[in-house]
């Protein structure tokens, strides 16, 4: 098995984004990045699948940097939220402003007016969510045909989230002579067949199989009838003590939740769609800076939240997809770290986890609280040991476990 490089020397990056590297405190690269960076490089169409957490901005920014030094093209890159337009975009200043390389985030949420002012500049590195660039190319406040690079971020959560036809309309409006990259910790069929049309006899690289959760993270599920679900979470509160990412499925079902734990006595905040830009800034820095304890969020979260040290990933709500729970717990046991999941699942739910369970390879551990009363799963679809027993045909040396499950309070 090849390993990563114990230092970023040997991969083709010019001297002076070694001394940015390592000025960042960048020294050694991740498995993404080992892999990456070369091919990205050379010019090359490229897929890069791995698990949240293992460095993929830092993969494509490096190369996109360096080859914007050189030639006199833009560069694009394409992101599902206005929280991950940000967080890419800070990783661009940090590496680009050496080189006088400037950069823009068009995003909803944000004065477009502001946003013009910036474009006006002729910033060569646009990071944009599809929506509000696609309002930039319909009022014709913007040109694509000068972008000699194309990165696709998170690209099957912006398929789940609708944005297929912007996509599709950007690709159109975009010089066809360019390099794409597309990242992701999933690659479902939907893109596979748009890699298809869109890009040139792309490298695929691959660090982990898609789908797979961080390596260093651990899984705990409970199963309690629905009314029982509060209950519980104050007691799992209770036990832990650092920050701690929730997620709900619904923007009211977060907004109660809060007050929930406003009234357990934590600090939280909220970050959904109904919060304004600047809320779920304030939320983000707030729970990055420690004043609250508890970030309570939806899907809307699940990718560009990159806060470290978050202890635990609570998913209050299972989520509508299994490809969520991926990128859900994903925020937690980031670049090396360890991290541990907690999943509370009602007994109407045992196919959502059976679903869980095929995407993640491995089935979820269930324990059981000494003081919440525990329920099964309902037994009209396929039982749960005939799927580990599935699971285990196909990986011999996967650990077996009991239904009861351990108590590990």
């Amino acid at each position: 098995m090849e390993q990563p490089a114990s230092d970023f020397y040997g991969l083709g990056i010019a001297p002076k984004l070694i001394e940015t590297l390592t000025r960042l405190k960048f020294k050694t690269p991740t498995s993404i990045q080992h892999k990456v960076i070369p091919i990205a490089l050379e010019g090359k169409d490229l897929i890069g699948i791995a698990q949240t957490g293992t460095g993929k901005t830092i993969s494509f920014a490096v190369p996109t940097v360096q080859q914007l030094s050189i030639h006199k093209f833009r560069a694009l890159v394409l992101v599902p939220t206005r929280e991950l337009a940000l967080q890419v975009e800070e990783t661009f200043i940090k590496i680009a402003s050496r080189f006088g390389i400037r950069t823009v985030s068009l995003i909803g949420g944000d004065p477009i007016r502001n946003q013009i002012r910036i474009l006006q500049k002729l910033p060569r590195v646009l990071i944009a969510t599809p929506g509000r660039l696609l309002d930039f190319l319909e009022q014709k406040k913007i040109r694509l045909h000068d972008i000699g690079i194309l990165v696709l971020d998170e690209a099957d959560r912006m398929l789940d989230m609708g944005f297929a036809p912007q996509i599709e309309e950007i690709f159109k409006n975009v010089n066809p002579d360019r390099q794409t990259m597309f990242f992701s910790a999933t690659m479902p069929a939907a893109i596979m067949k748009m890699v298809a049309h869109y890009m040139k006899a792309p490298v695929c690289v691959e660090v982990a199989p898609s789908g797979t959760a961080a390596q260093h993270l651990t899984h705990e599920l409970f199963i309690v009838r629905h009314e029982m679900k509060k209950d519980l979470l104050a007691k799992l509160l209770d036990r832990y003590r650092g920050p701690i990412l929730l997620f709900c499925r619904t923007k009211r079902g977060a907004s109660r939740i809060s007050r929930d734990l406003r009234t357990f006595g934590h600090s939280c905040a909220e970050i959904h769609s109904d919060r304004s830009l600047a809320q779920r800034r304030a939320s983000l820095e707030g729970f990055r800076l420690g004043k609250y304890r508890v970030l309570v969020a939806t899907d809307i979260a699940s990718r560009g939240i990159d806060v470290h040290g978050i202890e635990l990933v609570i998913n209050y709500d299972l989520p509508d997809a299994p490809e969520n729970y991926v990128h859900r717990v994903g925020r937690t046991g980031r670049a090396g770290r360890a991290g541990h999941a907690i999943s509370l699942a009602t007994p109407d739910q045992k196919r959502d986890i059976l679903n869980i369970e095929q995407m993640i390879r491995m089935v979820l551990p269930v324990s059981q609280h000494p003081d919440i009363p525990s329920a099964s799963f309902e037994k009209h679809s396929a039982t749960r040991s005939f799927q580990k027993r599935s699971l285990v045909r196909k990986r011999p040396n996967y650990p077996s476990r009991s239904r009861k499950g351990t108590n590990s309070f």
